[in-house]
């Protein structure tokens, strides 16, 4: 995972979903406090076409609910400090997840969640927060770089299936989180991007699943996306020969290629980052690998708009948000939706479809170009068209 600036480095805890997350007494619990919890809900809206309750207030199944309640549930528990309901009763570990997820589910204010609930908003404010820390403790091990050859041979034998690009390891792209900062704010205009609009980016590798497989976020929306790139690890360990570094593929005899990622044309040419041809008129073959290459990089652009659209704190603009604080609200989106991907949750087959996750935003053009990256891009070409020497 790249950097999230004003993340603080924290002890590796592996916890994987757990068979008995689903389990009879474990579903029965559930019930019982989904029963209770949601005969004190105020004002909330009737369930979407298709979507029971539950799922229409979290944006995900009780059973990816009884999960991450199990990944937090004993950090929640250590944290000094308790909290009630309006009518005293003490709010539970469940209660306090359910209160955070509605929270960054809805993108609603801390105000209008709170009266949904019987809740103070300072008390959903503290909530939120704790459940955010809770998910960077116990749930980084839903974001990482594949770590074995047999998960990354999968990820680009999925890849291949799309549109035949051989070798391809992920799709990175950027978004733009939007804030709302007044113009007496000291930094008001470093936040100020391009598009006149205050944002923080966030820039992903996602693979063929759209699961977040790296990320980089908490620099300005104004920020080049290359010169993003260029700041994150992945870029670094990229330069140094320890990342994208796997096996090579042999296209025909005496043609070989490496491993890569592609992007849009904010992103150089590298020799392990391929973007489409920039040529107005493009030869035939060179028009069919942009196509191709356009084809897989929906992939990434579905991805940003599923996130966007699940966890909706992040889609809209955020009113004066702590600029250390969102880039840790924004990773644990990014591990909320790989969690829904990894418990292969169906309320994802209910999501509509979309692919406009930065409405308003127009492409800046890096220009870069590095010859080895020239080189991958030509075998490329060739090969899906079926002209490479055999």
């Amino acid at each position: 995972m790249g950097p999230v600036r004003g993340l603080k480095k924290r002890r590796k805890i592996e916890k994987k979903p757990e068979e008995n997350a689903s389990g009879s007494s474990e579903k029965e619990r559930s019930v019982d406090w989904w029963d209770e919890f949601s005969k004190r809900m105020n004002g909330l809206q009737s369930p979407s076409k298709g979507l029971d309750k539950f799922k229409s207030v979290f944006k995900i199944s009780r059973r990816t609910f009884n999960y991450i309640c199990s990944l937090v549930k004993e950090d929640m528990m250590a944290k000094s400090g308790s909290f009630t309901f309006s009518n005293g009763k003490p709010v539970s570990v469940e209660d306090q997840v359910a209160v955070a997820l509605r929270r960054l589910s809805s993108g609603e204010s801390l105000v209008t969640v709170g009266d949904s609930f019987g809740l103070h908003h300072s008390t959903v404010s503290q909530l939120t927060w704790r459940f955010v820390e809770a998910m960077e403790e116990r749930g980084l091990h839903h974001l990482q770089w594949p770590s074995t050859e047999a998960e990354m041979t999968e990820i680009k034998s999925k890849f291949e299936k799309i549109q035949g690009l051989p070798n391809c390891c992920g799709v990175i792209d950027t978004t733009h989180v939007m804030m709302c900062l007044p113009s007496s704010d000291p930094a008001s205009k470093v936040w100020l991007d391009h598009e006149k609009n205050h944002s923080m980016v966030l820039q992903a590798i996602v693979d063929p699943e759209m699961r977040f497989r790296d990320i980089v976020t908490g620099w300005p929306g104004k920020l080049e996306d290359w010169l993003v790139f260029q700041s994150s690890n992945f870029c670094k360990l990229c330069d140094k020969g320890e990342r994208l570094n796997g096996k090579k593929l042999e296209l025909s005899e005496g043609s070989e290629i490496r491993e890569y990622v592609i992007g849009d044309l904010g992103y150089p040419l590298l020799p392990y980052l391929v973007i489409p041809y920039e040529e107005k008129e493009l030869l035939e073959l060179r028009a069919d690998f942009n196509k191709r290459h356009s084809a897989t990089r929906l992939v990434a652009h579905t991805a940003l708009a599923r996130l966007k659209e699940m966890w909706k704190i992040i889609q809209g603009v955020m009113w004066r948000p702590d600029r250390h604080k969102l880039p840790r609200i924004i990773l644990v989106c990014c591990l909320l939706h790989n969690i829904v991907i990894d418990l292969e949750d169906d309320v994802q087959d209910e999501m509509p479809l979309s692919h406009d996750h930065d409405s308003g935003y127009h492409q800046r053009i890096c220009g870069s170009v590095d010859i080895k990256g020239v080189h991958l891009r030509d075998k490329l070409s060739l090969y899906l068209s079926g002209k490479l020497p055999p």
